[in-house]
């Protein structure tokens, strides 16, 4: 029985070990949580949109995507085609080129 309390005794230690934090006052805990990349007062990344409105009405071709991702300052682009499913997620360095069932852009936009 002895043995049995001891062990079990052991495993609640080290259980609750593992909760703590290991020292107080750290430096982390002081400091603020940085803000995330699209809160931040000047956001990289971010997508424009009007600088390839003049896209608009060309047949697409796959390699415009390198230079319609220069001419935005995108980092990523996502091309809808009609009747295709698209996460409706908000991504201020996404360029999304959408065609019509003749792949010529009807439209770029950010997001």
């Amino acid at each position: 029985m002895f043995r049995v309390s001891c062990v079990l005794l052991m495993v609640a230690s080290l259980g609750l070990a593992g909760c703590s934090t290991g020292s107080s006052g750290s430096q982390a805990e002081k400091d603020p949580a940085p803000l995330p990349p699209s809160m931040t007062d000047e956001p990289q990344d971010m997508c424009d949109a009007d600088a390839v409105q003049s896209w608009v009405g060309r047949d697409y071709q796959q390699d415009m995507e390198p230079q319609l991702l220069s001419d935005s300052g995108a980092r990523t682009l996502r091309v809808l085609r009609p009747n295709t499913a698209a996460t409706m997620d908000l991504r201020l360095d996404r360029l999304n080129v959408k065609l019509d069932d003749n792949d010529v852009i009807t439209e770029v936009g950010c997001g």
